[in-house]
């Protein structure tokens, strides 16, 4: 038992590469997953930001509609020959008339 506690204290050194390999992970993780949702989100939010009346867009529900009418938090669409649909800023998802980039 003895024995078994000193080679383990002896094999202590190869910690440092597990820090190592731990924060590659990380910077890994951060480039692949946090990074590129970061710039969505700040793609998406300038998108709503940027709309503008005659617009055509989709809603996240999937609604398709022209922006009539732009104020601060809302916008109204309209859906099919004068029905009319106000709707928060945020659940606009893309222009309808965008190519997504997969």
């Amino acid at each position: 038992m003895l024995n078994f506690i000193i080679l383990q204290a002896a094999a202590g050194g190869a910690g440092y590469s597990n820090f190592i390999m731990i924060g590659v992970m990380v910077v890994i993780f951060y480039f692949f997953f946090i990074r590129p949702q970061q710039k969505k989100q700040k793609d998406q939010k300038a998108f709503t930001e940027s709309v503008t009346k005659g617009d055509n867009v989709v809603t996240i529900g999937g609604i398709h509609g022209k922006v009539l009418s732009v104020e601060d938090t809302t916008v109204t669409l309209e859906i099919d020959k004068g029905a009319k649909m106000k709707i928060e800023k945020s659940s606009i998802s893309m222009e309808s008339t965008k190519k997504v980039a997969s």
